[in-house]
């Protein structure tokens, strides 16, 4: 019975806590109604300034800077790369301007892999390594293929092992069968080459037990023997 009426006055103390506190809020709204107001219009001003500025400026810049990519992925895929990189004499002004124009957008994004990949593709290899570095990308193959670029950029100026790691970072980048057995390889060679065989054996064996679907894993054993015995 003494336990019964305890917790009856313990509920019924909780009961008048919340009470109170729920009295102290309402207090508080009416003490403060005119500031609680103009918080939040103020809030719903940002977020329609927001909605407004996606909608009407961000997105059409976003869609327009894609558009004024279209005449350099065309350039680019026809080999013709130093047009694609100063543009024509039309109505197409290059990379460069549609990275400075677009500034962060996607179109700009892309224009920096696109600049990279031609500077590279003419053999430009410290020119390639600032737009390499500059994009941003998350997908399994564009990204990879840019870390890879740039591995092979660091390879020609001969700093191998800055090389071998940009390489790893693209192959696990990659994770796929069509990308990662290449620059594993490739990262593997290189670190034969700086005397790291250790390195590079775990390179080849990361082929052979996780890409072993891939075209390069068909001869990896060889690389894997070369280094096991």
């Amino acid at each position: 019975m003494a336990q019964k009426k305890k917790a009856k006055s313990v509920a019924q103390q909780n009961a008048a806590n919340v009470g109170e506190a729920v009295s102290r809020t309402e207090q508080y709204i009416e003490n403060n109604k005119k500031k609680l107001t103009v918080i939040v219009c103020a809030v719903i001003v940002i977020i329609a300034a927001i909605l407004l500025l996606n909608t009407y400026y961000l997105a059409p810049r976003q869609q327009k800077s894609l558009e004024a990519l279209v005449p350099g992925e065309k350039l680019f895929q026809a080999g013709d790369f130093q047009k694609a990189l100063d543009g024509d004499s039309y109505e197409y002004d290059g990379f460069d301007a549609i990275i400075k124009h677009y500034g962060c957008t996607k179109g700009a994004n892309l224009a920096k892999a696109y600049a990279g990949l031609s500077h590279v593709k003419l053999g430009q290899y410290e020119e390639a390594i600032p737009y390499l570095k500059a994009f941003k990308g998350k997908d399994h193959m564009i990204a990879p293929s840019v870390l890879g670029a740039l591995g092979n950029c660091y390879s020609q100026q001969g700093d191998h092992a800055k090389a071998a790691a940009t390489l790893m970072k693209a192959a696990a980048k990659a994770d796929n069968n069509v990308l990662s057995a290449g620059y594993l390889i490739q990262a593997g060679q290189l670190y034969e080459s700086l005397g790291k065989n250790a390195e590079a054996l775990a390179a080849y064996k990361l082929v052979k037990s996780k890409y072993y679907q891939s075209t390069q894993a068909a001869d990896i054993d060889k690389y894997i023997e070369r280094l096991s015995k």
